[in-house]
């Protein structure tokens, strides 16, 4: 194999997705990834810490967008719209990407240890926007209510977004799903 190998991550990426699929998570061996992709170990784990991170990479910057959306929200607007704007902002993020949150999903859905992992990461992002709205001088319980809302209402937005046959735009699920929030409060 060659050192160098254009779009390596990538290709680990849908290596790891095919073979979750096909033989589930635990199943799964890094070193089959790799050969999968046409790829070492070594390379694998240049990019990923191990076989989780395929699934959850670049979690982080994802929360950091969020969080700055909210921050460049309107002024006037409530703590809870607040939330609901930072989190539309995330329609751009999966415009193409249906496919891939679905088979995502679908492999986090049938691993509990994956699951787990999951809801920390919404409960990270939960915890980031009060931390933001808290900035925006809303007290702590308030800022903590319209976070934790939020992130349900993003949530249930998601998985009704990647059940729909249709092509609609995730913005439309969740703008749906705030809807149904505050129709509820």
């Amino acid at each position: 194999m060659g050192r160098w190998v254009p779009n390596a991550q990538g290709r680990l990426i849908e290596a790891a997705l095919d073979l979750y699929s096909e033989r589930g998570f635990e199943q799964t061996t890094v070193a089959e990834i790799a050969q999968r992709a046409g790829l070492t170990e070594r390379t694998f784990f240049r990019y990923f810490a191990d076989k989780r991170e395929v699934l959850f990479l670049g979690s982080e910057q994802f929360e950091r967008s969020i969080v700055e959306g909210l921050e460049r929200a309107p002024a006037a607007l409530t703590p809870l719209d607040a939330v609901a704007v930072a989190l539309e902002h995330t329609a751009t993020f999966f415009a193409d990407r249906r496919a891939h949150a679905r088979r995502r999903y679908a492999v986090i859905d049938a691993n509990p240890e994956l699951q787990e992992r999951e809801r920390q990461k919404l409960g990270a992002l939960a915890a980031a926007l009060a931390a933001a709205l808290q900035r925006r001088g809303v007290k702590a319980t308030s800022a903590r209510l319209a976070a934790e809302m939020g992130v349900a209402a993003f949530k249930i937005a998601f998985e009704n977004w990647i059940s729909q046959p249709n092509e609609s735009p995730f913005e439309r699920s969740i703008r749906n799903a705030f809807e149904e929030l505050k129709s509820l409060t």
